[in-house]
């Protein structure tokens, strides 16, 4: 989409969940009946691997009740009215500048920011840039693939948003001091390369490197592979081959938290698909509902039978537009057609084409009669785990077995049967 992204204004409720990221969720300290300011910390972490949580608004908090989530599960939520009178807590938007700010310093304000990883997968970024080996980590990457089709969303911050985004790269460099930062972008994406090569010139520790365009490039896997050559599995973390991964969204949020005192309480969303009437990308804060950020598009069009949060690939399907944005909602895609739903899984007929596609050289076939049988020791020896749930193998199917499906099972039952091994051993 060549149009520029446009910022959309909160309506009269709006609705926080309580978890937006990987890891613990967050606890709420304000009551109801308090008055909260824009930018105000209304939940804050509750773990080491969790993040807080911000009013997008100033108003009085009217509820803390479960609501549904995208996905249809009821979660814990922050409500509040907002009075659109848009106070904000002090230094709210003040610029200031990196200057000498000390490592803890600027840890400090990416932590508190409630920044995490805004390309789908919301781990605390704060975390990420202060891993246990950090003179060990040489290569910081910056995630400008955007694979996923249909996404425009970080396509259009590179364009319109690039010298601040540098700075915010250059804030994560001053946490990783023997780092040099790579802006890995898609080829197909020759405007943004040439933006972000100008930002960077004569910047000795900011490259860019074009890679090719195939899905998933964008797999935090794909992409260390692609810029490294490095290879990293399941039980390893990107850290352990000196890399770390930051999405080009998540650098944007960076230089907010260090530049201009802002936490996190905006993102850019691509609302797009053939069931949107004006596709565009839009500037929204969180915690205004889905409805109303495809209002702001222009609306959907007659005969909508399915909406996705995220990609068509990766994505889920939304249960019900009143649901909340949170900080990983990167899209609204609205389909005419399903195609998933208008088609009747069949046999496998052991053509091989799901392995074709594996980016992880897995054999979906061989995954999907463990997890059927409920032999999950197999499933974990097939390498069940090294799934990365690109939906590939699912796409490709000819026989239509949600094999993507059934893989996230898998690794939903490993992962509990671990932890009941844990509790049992601690006991």
């Amino acid at each position: 989409m060549n149009s520029a992204i446009r910022t959309v204004e909160a309506g009269d409720i709006v609705v926080y969940p309580l978890i937006q990221h990987i890891g613990a969720p967050a606890k709420a300290v304000v009551a109801v009946g308090d008055r909260v300011l824009k930018g105000q910390m209304i939940a804050k972490e509750s773990a080491f691997v969790s993040s807080p949580i911000f009013s997008s608004v100033s108003g009085t908090v009217k509820a803390l009740e479960k609501r549904p989530s995208a996905n249809g599960i009821k979660i814990d939520c922050i409500v509040i009215s907002n009075d659109h009178l848009d106070e904000a807590v002090e230094g709210f938007g003040v610029e200031r500048s990196l200057g000498e700010l000390s490592y803890s310093e600027i840890a400090k304000r990416v932590a508190k920011s409630g920044c995490v990883g805004l390309g789908g997968a919301g781990f605390p970024t704060s975390v990420k840039l202060t891993p246990k080996n950090i003179p060990e980590i040489d290569t910081l990457i910056i995630n400008g693939a955007e694979c996923e089709p249909y996404l425009t969303s970080d396509y259009r911050i590179m364009l319109e948003r690039g010298d601040e985004i540098v700075k915010g790269i250059e804030a994560g460099l001053r946490l990783l001091p023997n780092a040099k930062a790579v802006i890995g972008i898609e080829d197909n994406k020759p405007e943004a390369i040439k933006i972000m090569s100008e930002k960077v010139a004569g910047k000795d520790r900011i490259s860019v490197v074009p890679l090719k365009t195939k899905y998933p490039q964008g797999g935090e896997r794909q992409l260390i592979y692609a810029v490294t050559g490095r290879k990293i599995n399941s039980k390893m973390l990107p850290a352990d081959k000196g890399c770390i991964v930051v999405n080009i969204a998540s650098c944007f949020a960076i230089y907010e938290a260090i530049y201009k005192g802002m936490p996190l309480v905006h993102r850019v969303m691509t609302v797009t698909g053939e069931g949107v009437n004006s596709p565009c990308n839009l500037d929204v804060p969180i915690g205004i509902s889905h409805a109303e950020v495809l209002e702001a598009a222009g609306g959907a069009k007659d005969g909508v039978v399915k909406f996705i949060s995220g990609g068509p690939m990766m994505g889920t399907a939304i249960s019900h537009l009143d649901t909340p944005v949170v900080k990983t909602s990167s899209s609204i895609l609205a389909f005419i057609k399903d195609d998933v739903a208008a088609v009747q899984e069949t046999a496998c007929i052991r053509c091989g084409r799901c392995a074709g596609v594996c980016p992880q050289l897995l054999v979906p076939q061989m995954l999907a009669r463990s997890v059927k049988n409920y032999d999950f020791e197999r499933f974990e020896t097939l390498g069940g785990p090294e799934c990365m749930e690109c939906g590939s193998c699912t796409y490709v199917c000819p026989a239509k077995i949600p094999l993507t499906q059934y893989f996230k099972f898998g690794k939903a039952k490993l992962r509990k049967i671990a932890a009941e091994k844990k509790a049992k051993e601690g006991a």
